[in-house]
């Protein structure tokens, strides 16, 4: 008789589950040492579904097809010198931001989801953790490929994974995935699969590539689309991740919460840069980082977790302060860098007459109130020659490394400051919810390498600041960094351009 041909179903579960083995000379938890550590209970791990449902070979196929398409476009864009069709040349240091903070993430993400997934001895989560482990490499990759043929034309794109590593700023994004590979297994899946992946990528990814197609940077919008049904999948594992936990025992359930509520928090201290280059950094702009919000997290993370509510799940402790932080968030990190832009690895600039007007319309009852006079001064200094850099270091929160210049909800116009003390040390963070953090895991927070502080040690390259750009950071001082108007990039675009002014 002729053998039956299986369907895709059978096919999958054959070449994924039955790659698992029973253990006959060995305990199966010295296999998997890190499963039980954290507290959560698994009673059954054949409850779990696979978010993939890709076998290997049809994976690489799939892959494979969008690799041909992507390559292509790549191609065609550096051959018709796509570089000259952006809409402005200060919008590429929004790109130099995501090549230098947000690609080494996706490296950090193949890493953790490597090491994860030999945790799990549950074959369904270490197959889906394989996968997703190839796709952020993949990511890697594009990332890199796409934003290569701007490093031809433009400054500050040299030397990005060197700077990822030193730059004082760019420890905000190092340390979130630092400190969710420094967690369990459990942790790191909620942290990076469930609250990133699911709850907060959407912020990331979706106005990022609008607007990177609103200013004519086809490279960057074709990786987005490249990416996006990676992303549709890894959201799916997100979901999964989460449920599975909670359905598995009734215990999970608070130590889950704790998750949710420390990641949600470290997850929007995070990307206060992308709220920052969506109202600053894009000439033409998609929508204000308040807008994208209330779209991506008040409605579909609000009905999200009105779902979870039924596990006995609430929404993300402190999201009330985030719902008004909406309204702040992108002008202070803006003037951060204004303030730093000597330090810093790209340009910055005073917002136009039309920018501050656009500022004014999305924020009516903030803006002409708390921000809009930062800027009219500093574009008198500016008119009088007496363009200011902060000559000091700003003191770090010591849980997600933002320089403490966040201001209290309740009264807008002063800096929150917290403070903990833990064996007879005194630490300071910029909020209730770092704070937090740092309390329930002391021991791992006080171990954070903060930039300031180590420039202070002198282990950065002495103490002259200039000698700790150039040196440590790597960064062609006066070319690379202060501010975009008189910058060798913008006398470059005026001559290809043709403009004498």
């Amino acid at each position: 008789m002729a053998t039956k041909k299986l369907n895709i179903k059978d096919k999958y579960r054959y070449l994924t589950r039955d790659l698992d083995w029973e253990f006959s000379y060995q305990d199966r938890k010295d296999a998997f040492p890190y499963e039980e550590f954290e507290g959560i209970k698994i009673t059954d791990w054949s409850k779990w579904e696979d978010p993939f449902r890709l076998t290997m070979d049809a994976y690489w196929k799939y892959q494979a097809e969008k690799e041909k398409k992507l390559y292509a476009i790549f191609d065609a864009f550096a051959q018709n010198n796509g570089q000259m069709n952006i809409s402005d040349p200060r919008y590429l240091n929004a790109i130099k931001v995501f090549l230098t903070a947000v690609t080494p993430l996706e490296y950090q993400a193949y890493q953790g989801y490597s090491h994860v997934g030999r945790q799990f001895s549950g074959i369904g989560a270490r197959i889906a953790c394989q996968m997703q482990s190839i796709d952020e490499l993949r990511h890697v990759q594009t990332q890199v490929h796409a934003m290569s043929h701007y490093n031809k034309f433009f400054n500050g794109f040299q030397d990005w994974s060197h700077m990822h590593d030193r730059v004082w700023y760019l420890s905000v994004p190092k340390s979130f995935f630092e400190d969710a590979r420094a967690a369990g297994p459990f942790e790191f899946l909620l942290a990076i699969s469930f609250s990133f992946e699911y709850v907060l990528t959407n912020l990331l990814f979706v106005p990022f590539m609008s607007g990177a197609a609103y200013n004519g940077d086809m490279a960057t919008v074709t990786f987005g689309f490249s990416s996006q049904s990676d992303e549709a999948r890894h959201m799916t594992l997100g979901l999964e991740v989460i449920k599975f936990m909670l359905e598995q025992h009734e215990d999970n359930v608070p130590i889950v919460q704790q998750w949710i509520d420390k990641w949600f928090w470290r997850g929007t201290r995070l990307l206060s840069v992308v709220g920052m280059m969506m109202d600053y950094m894009l000439p033409n702009k998609v929508m204000s980082w308040k807008e994208a919000w209330e779209v991506y997290f008040e409605e579909a993370g609000g009905a999200l977790f009105k779902d979870l509510a039924r596990y006995g799940i609430r929404m993300p402790k402190y999201s009330e302060v985030i719902e008004k932080e909406k309204e702040h968030i992108s002008h202070q990190a803006w003037w951060i860098f204004y303030n730093f832009g000597h330090a810093a690895g790209f340009h910055t600039w005073i917002p136009s007459d039309e920018e501050l007007d656009w500022l004014s319309s999305k924020y009516p009852d903030t803006f002409d109130k708390y921000y809009r006079p930062r800027w009219e001064m500093a574009k008198k200094m500016e008119a009088e020659g007496k363009r200011f850099y902060s000559s000091g270091l700003p003191q770090l929160c010591q849980v997600c490394q933002v320089p403490m210049t966040f201001t209290d909800m309740e009264k807008p116009d002063e800096i929150t400051y917290r403070q903990s003390q833990h064996k007879g040390e005194r630490y300071h963070t910029c909020s209730d919810g770092c704070r937090d953090i740092f309390e329930h895991e002391p021991e791992k927070y006080i171990q954070a390498w903060l930039p300031v502080n180590q420039i202070l040690q002198g282990n950065c390259g002495g103490p002259d600041l200039e000698k700790i750009l150039s040196d440590y950071y790597q960064l062609n001082v006066g070319v690379d960094n202060m501010d975009f108007k008189g910058s060798v990039d913008e006398s470059r675009w005026k001559e290809w351009k043709g403009v004498t002014a």
